[in-house]
């Protein structure tokens, strides 16, 4: 037997530094014990006031609100966006973010749990904060708004805010238990064409029909899917295509995702699909503009030194066994994994009844299941922040918790 990551027997002192750090870890689920009521208060508000992106103005003061009136330093607006907030907590030389969502879907609400995300990020730093220097720890919660549409991660990440970082970690709800969460790859495309409008009897040829060149590269796409790879996805909605029959349209527009496995495919994927869409302009004599409205969400890149604490903190929650499953999603969280060692376990809060952006999910946000799912997530990433704390400052020579 040897002590964890020296290669050597144990000594007494190491038995007395494991000792002092199950001891911290006890008091910090007492302590989110303690905010059991205001964390469950504040995702059932959330919850009942759904905002959707870049809108999340009362969301995030109430999760600014409530860590501000625990001691945490709290900036909001922060990093140049108006519904992101940054709060601090501690000195020590480990620097851990806890990443709050807290946006909804248009016309469904919660159905993605986000509620349960900015409580289960809030309750995390609560349950670190009183031990935060003793850890090692300077715990920074990031309010990030619009991971639904907007990629508000990957802008927040451009403009600092996961600056200093050493580790980043969230949680997400979801029909099953998984650790090692993997996403896809997205991109969005915003495509506009622009024609000529005519009668559609009396002067046809002088038209030039832009809904005609929609559907030109809707046939494209439809036709470059079968030479695609299985885990490649182009899907996306005609907005508009003209107003009236007897009219040729002049104007058409449509918004495509697409998504990839990894950010290198899905470069290349977005040059193929964009082919189609001007080959649609080419074959109608149209104008077509093509926009990209938000950074690209990258793929996730789960850390195996967090995924292996997060792991054995979860089993001690008593966490069902985590399942394997394949890339399923898409988060900007991946961005941040790119960058800074990071994890995104899932944990179950509807035994597999329904799934995230299904109406059945909104429900299942603020059931038993879901509430308890966020204490322990809460208190998970919370033992997660310390023992990879520990680890560090240990490697560094640091003195042990005291």
């Amino acid at each position: 037997m040897t002590a964890p990551g020296t290669g050597r027997p144990p000594s007494p002192s190491d038995e007395g530094a494991d000792q002092r750090l199950g001891a911290l870890k006890a008091a910090v689920r007492d302590t989110v014990t303690e905010h059991a009521d205001a964390l469950l208060d504040l995702s059932r508000r959330i919850h009942a006031d759904p905002e959707t992106a870049f809108q999340e103005h009362r969301s995030a003061a109430l999760c600014a609100g409530l860590l501000a009136a625990h001691g945490f330093d709290v900036t909001a607006p922060a990093h140049g966006l108006e519904t992101a907030f940054r709060a601090t907590v501690g000195s020590g030389p480990v620097t851990v973010a806890i990443a709050c969502e807290y946006d909804a879907l248009p016309g469904l609400g919660h159905a993605c749990g986000h509620n349960l995300i900015a409580a289960a990020g809030v309750g995390a730093a609560l349950g670190l904060a009183p031990y935060a220097d003793e850890l090692g720890l300077t715990v920074r919660v990031i309010g990030t708004p619009a991971e639904e549409r907007g990629a508000g991660k990957a802008l927040l990440l451009e403009a600092g805010a996961f600056d200093g970082v050493d580790a980043a970690m969230m949680v997400h709800p979801c029909p099953f238990e998984l650790a090692d969460f993997r996403s896809f790859a997205l991109g969005t495309l915003d495509v506009t064409y622009t024609g000529r409008s005519a009668h559609p009897s009396l002067n046809p040829h002088e038209g030039r029909n832009a809904a005609d060149a929609l559907t030109v590269a809707q046939v494209a796409l439809g036709l470059l899917r079968q030479q695609l790879p299985p885990q490649w996805r182009v899907h996306g909605i005609t907005t508009a295509a003209g107003t009236s029959p007897n009219a040729i349209p002049d104007r058409a527009t449509a918004t495509y995702e697409i998504r990839a496995l990894a950010a290198e495919d899905l470069r290349e994927l977005r040059q193929r699909v964009e082919d189609c869409f001007r080959a649609g302009a080419l074959a109608t004599g149209c104008e077509v503009a093509l926009e990209q409205p938000e950074p690209d969400y990258l793929d996730f890149r789960g850390d195996a030194e967090l995924l292996r604490l997060w792991t054995a903190n979860a089993r001690e929650l008593g966490r069902a066994e985590s399942v394997e499953r394949p890339a399923f999603a898409c988060t900007d969280m991946g961005n941040v994994s790119h960058v800074v060692p990071s994890i995104h376990p899932v944990l179950d809060i509807s035994g597999g009844a329904c799934g995230p952006h299904e109406p059945g999910f909104v429900a299942a946000a603020v059931s038993p299941k879901a509430e308890q799912a966020l204490l322990d997530g809460a208190v998970g990433m919370a033992w997660t922040a310390a023992d990879f704390a520990t680890a560090r400052t240990a490697g560094a020579g640091a003195a042990p918790p005291a």
